[in-house]
């Protein structure tokens, strides 16, 4: 296989997007990266990030960019969580990852980082996440708390998060 086969089985099963870290594990070097980018076969999003420039687009492609542009420990937080799966009407005016690492690195301007730890992490359509339940403890305060009783409701329906899960949030919630 050549180097973009290999790098384009990696990417597909990533919403397009592949880091020069997974490249490098591949066995391709940065400068085959952005010789493949001069190509126009990989679009560099960031640093050491590239997307397939041939990948169909999908809901969840901002989500995986933005992880992947913060850093191998980064995970969505918050509202981008319930933003995500469509959870009380909430609308992030950006990305919102935790890292427990420094990033001194630019980043896009609808990327926001956060340093707050994250307790649980889950993993939802192959990005990593807070779970839905500490995601929606998180935003307490933040988001009407109507609005984060019907995104328990709405999770549990789902099947996002247990009958058992469900009856500690509302409890939590009503306090």
């Amino acid at each position: 296989m050549s180097h973009y086969e290999d790098i384009y089985e990696q990417a597909a099963d990533n919403y397009g997007v592949i880091t020069a870290a997974e490249a490098k594990d591949l066995g391709i070097s940065d400068k085959e990266m952005s010789r493949l980018a001069k190509q126009g076969l990989l679009q560099r999003i960031g640093y050491g990030v590239y997307r397939l420039t041939h990948h169909p687009p999908t809901e969840y492609d901002r989500y995986a960019q933005a992880v992947a542009l913060v850093g191998p420990e980064a995970v969505l937080y918050g509202e981008t969580v319930l933003a995500m799966h469509n959870l009380a009407l909430v609308n992030p005016g950006s990305i919102m990852v935790s890292t427990p690492k420094r990033i001194r690195r630019r980043l896009p301007a609808w990327v926001t980082v956060l340093n707050d730890p994250v307790k649980e992490k889950s993993t939802y359509e192959g990005i990593p996440s807070q779970t839905i339940m500490q995601a929606i403890l998180s935003c307490r305060g933040r988001v009407i708390n109507s609005r984060l009783q019907d995104a328990v409701r709405d999770a549990r329906e789902q099947g996002l998060i247990t009958k058992f899960d469900a009856d500690i949030l509302s409890e939590e919630l009503s306090r």
